[in-house]
Order: structure tokens, then sequence, then C-alpha cells
């Protein structure tokens, strides 16, 4: 089995091999390891690999890896699905929340931003794949939801995230990628700065560097496969 180190320079040299493939500057795509159910240890070592940015899918696993990595380098990502009530424990020095996707939800965090006087990066969470078992907008109600979360001061949209749909074959996520890359498109030509695509993931993630992403959210493929109590 190889190291954690191993598995980052390997995806690193994949991600540089698709950008050089289709044209694009590897420096424009950050990895975000997915650590939800690792330790904190399996942190640590992906942060020797020079990985920072962390990501966590719920609110009382993230709290408490912070608490035990006091590690100002980190960027701690909110990639999960956000209650509004769990909004304010991590409002105060969470970097990136991933899964915006009500106006609802704009407001708490906006409540809770203006409470700790600092501005709160979001995306937009956008189901794609129109499957029922996720959460997220409607591809429809996207630009809706963008031009309504401008009139909140302490929120920024830095643009949107989606999965891909449940399938063995990674190819079934492009039309799902390239969506919501003229989806992120639209919403710039409005005149909102909205530049980040947080999409693709272990199974997908070449595609997803093809259609544009400039966030990739990998656990396993970093990790290993996730042994579930």
């Amino acid at each position: 089995m190889q190291s954690v180190a191993e598995n980052v320079r390997s995806i690193q040299q994949n991600i540089r091999s698709v950008c050089k493939r289709i044209g694009r500057n590897s420096d424009e795509i950050s990895l975000v390891a997915v650590t939800k159910i690792f330790p904190v240890e399996k942190i640590i070592e992906v942060n020797q690999s020079g990985i920072f940015d962390i990501g966590e899918n719920f609110v009382q696993e993230l709290r408490e890896k912070k608490e035990k990595l006091s590690d100002e380098q980190i960027r701690w990502h909110f990639i999960g699905h956000l209650q509004k009530n769990k909004v304010k424990y991590i409002a105060p020095w969470i970097h990136l929340i991933h899964s915006v996707d009500s106006l609802e939800l704009c407001e708490e965090i906006n409540k809770r931003a203006i409470q700790h006087q600092r501005i709160i990066e979001v995306l937009i969470e956008v189901n794609s794949s129109n499957e029922e078992s996720k959460y997220g907008v409607k591809p429809e109600g996207t630009l809706w939801l963008a031009k309504e979360m401008q009139k909140y001061s302490n929120i920024k949209l830095n643009g949107l995230m989606t999965m891909g749909p449940l399938s063995e074959n990674a190819e079934d996520a492009r039309s799902c990628f390239r969506m919501i890359r003229e989806l992120r498109n639209e919403i710039q030509q409005s005149g909102i700065n909205a530049q980040h695509l947080s999409m693709g993931m272990s199974g997908d993630y070449e595609i997803a560097i093809e259609e544009g992403a400039t966030l990739l959210r990998l656990g396993t493929a970093i990790f290993g496969e996730r042994i579930y109590q």
C-alpha cells in the first residue's frame, strides 16, 4: 500500500499530465484532502506532503479535528450538508463553505460573519445530476441565488460546487461538470466574480479537470479506502 505522500505525488503528476494535454495551467487547481472518518494523524501526514486545504463533511468532526490541530496553515473547508443551527460553530474560522443551497442558509452565514467581523467565502452547491438523494439548488435556480447573495455584506460568493452522478463510469460525470462550468460562466457574465469550480472526487477528478475544475475534493485517492465502523 502506498503512503499518503506517494499518493499525493501520484495525483499531482496526474493533474500536471491532464493539464499539459488540454492546455491548462496546473497551478489553477488545488487539492482539498477530504478527511471524513480519517484520524488527525492522516491530516498531519497530508500536511507534510504540502496539502493544507482540508475538507470535512460533518460539523462535529470538523470541530474536534480543529481543536486537536492548531496549525495556522490549515485551511478548513466545509463540504457536507450544512444545517443553519450549525453555522455558529464554524463561522469564526472556516476558510470556505462549499455547500450553500438556500437563501435561508445565506442569511444565517451572513449574520454569523457579521458577529465575527469577517467575510465568509462560500460556493453554491448545485444538484447537477438531479438525483433526489443529493442536496443542492437546481441548475435553473443557480443564477437567481447567486444574484440574491449579493445583498449580503459579509458573504463572498466564490463559485459553484457539484458532485457527479453515482456511477462506475467516470465519463458519466462529464455532462454535469460541463453544466456547472457553463453556469459559472453565466454568473460571471452577470458581473459576479465567482471563479471556483469545486468538482471532481477520487473516481472522476481527471474528467473534472478537463471540464474546468479548480478545487478537487479527494479522499480515498489520497488516504485509501474508508473503513466504516
